[in-house]
């Protein structure tokens, strides 16, 4: 939890950092390069009035003219209020011979550190060399005569001007940084309640778990999202955890008991044999029941271990083309004896002379083994076993079906689990596992098929599990 809180914290600090640093960037880097950006937009349009004046006006006031010059001073001072700037005529030796606003013309001013060619470039800013008492542009362009430079027009205009532009366009980007900022933290609440709270929840689950607690329960929003996909999860895995230890808890309590009668009995008989309470004559009845007590924990032993062999992805199957119909023959005659025994029937109905299926024919006998083993276990004396082939598409359907005692409803999920004994098959058999039909779904479901199981009480049961037909 405090990591969760932390990192939440981690992404507050850094949302405000970013709007913090956003201001300060706007405030220096985009200020100045805004700034410098008008500067030379705003230079480039005076430069190109200062060129218009030299060639069209400027070499009048050299001239002796004097009503020329008059009428070019007149028309530099109406280009002055049109353009709001001050315009200078300076001849080489840097004495201004006209400004536009009478204050420093009639060579009455010289800037000798005034050179053009030494700064490079067609404008500067500053006070022009102390000649105002603000920050200025100023834009030069050479008076040419014979093909030689007789002077500049100088073209001034205050930088209040392009500062004010570049401030109103600050001003905009502050305004769209404050509605980026809003709407960043409309996203900010939004995360808050759909995915940080409920992330919350989910961590605050996982501890749970974690520490055992498998009933907790998630409380999820509804939602069809990932944080409610992953909710869903999370409470399905703690439930199939919790079933798991419960399984487990159960399969403890099973594999003991299962093991813990045959062990009695079998010391019960020994020590019965012993201390002379069975008499010598009836040792060979009762050393045949241990035998088959013995046979019953060597059955319950290499189910266990086939299970085991199951559970870890060892089983490898040996797939090949076989003929289920002549397995299901040769399945059916190993229980002849058993049948004459208890005087019951099994019926083929099998679909053509052969029937040949994709995969593993032995695994697949047991699985027949199993299933019939089962339906002659709770089949009534002189009852009937169908075991029926039927081919559908490109899959072969099996059904080994009895008309014995059946499996009650409340029972019929559970038949597949391991060590699971209805109360009616512990008084039918004892010698069960309870695990046969749990690898009788696990070789079915190694292949990727299906097995199902219809059952009535009191009726008889049916189980029903498909294999592939053969490939060409």
């Amino acid at each position: 939890m405090k990591m969760k809180r932390t990192l939440y914290l981690k992404f507050l600090a850094a949302y405000i950092l970013f709007g913090i640093l956003s201001v300060i960037t706007i405030a220096t880097l985009t200020s100045r390069m805004t700034l410098k950006h008008l500067t030379k937009v705003q230079a480039g349009s005076l430069y190109r009035e200062a060129q218009l004046v030299a060639s069209s006006y400027a070499l009048r006031i050299y001239s002796n003219d004097e009503s020329g010059a008059e009428a070019a001073k007149s028309q530099l001072k109406a280009i002055d209020t049109y353009i709001s700037a001050n315009i200078w005529v300076i001849n080489n030796s840097s004495k201004v011979l006209f400004d536009s606003r009478g204050q420093h013309d009639d060579g009455g001013s010289a800037y000798a550190d005034f050179d053009p060619s030494a700064t490079g470039t067609y404008y500067m800013t500053g006070d022009f060399y102390g000649a105002f008492n603000e920050e200025m542009l100023s834009v030069f362009a050479p008076i040419t005569s014979n093909y030689k430079v007789t002077g500049y027009v100088v073209i001034h205009q205050s930088l209040k001007t392009i500062v004010n532009s570049r401030n109103a366009i600050l001003n905009i980007s502050y305004i769209a940084l404050g509605i980026f900022m809003l709407l960043s933290l409309i996203i900010l609440v939004v995360f808050t309640f759909a995915v940080y709270w409920p992330l919350n929840r989910i961590t605050k689950a996982a501890e749970e778990y974690a520490n055992g607690n498998l009933t907790y329960q998630l409380k999820t929003n509804g939602s069809h999202d990932e944080m409610g996909y992953l909710s869903d999860t999370l409470n399905y895995m703690a439930h199939r955890i919790a079933r798991s230890e419960d399984n487990q808890r159960k399969f403890i309590a099973n594999v003991s008991h299962d093991f813990r009668s045959p062990l009695t009995s079998i010391r019960g008989y020994l020590e019965a044999m012993i201390d002379g309470t069975i008499p010598p004559e009836m040792h060979e009845k009762y050393l045949v029941i241990v035998k088959n007590e013995t046979e019953r924990l060597t059955k319950l032993t290499s189910g266990l271990l086939e299970l085991n062999t199951l559970d870890k992805g060892g089983l490898v199957l040996e797939i090949s083309n076989f003929d289920i119909n002549a397995v299901i023959r040769r399945t059916a005659e190993t229980f002849g004896g058993i049948c004459k025994e208890k005087k019951i029937s099994i019926e083929l109905i099998l679909s053509g002379k052969t029937l040949f299926v994709h995969a593993d024919m032995s695994k697949i006998q047991q699985v027949l083994y199993n299933l019939l083993d089962n339906a002659i276990k709770f089949s009534h004396n002189n009852s009937i076993i169908k075991i029926e082939t039927t081919e559908k598409n490109d899959k072969v359907f099996v059904s080994v079906k009895d008309s014995g005692i059946g499996i009650p409803k409340d029972s019929l999920k559970q038949v597949f689990d391991r060590f699971y004994k209805t109360d009616l098959s512990r008084g039918k058999d004892k010698k069960g596992t309870g695990l046969g039909l749990s690898i009788v779904k696990e070789i079915v479901q190694a292949h990727n098929e299906n097995i199902n199981v219809i059952s009535t009480e009191g009726v008889g049961t049916e189980f029903i599990f498909t294999l592939p037909k053969q490939k060409n």
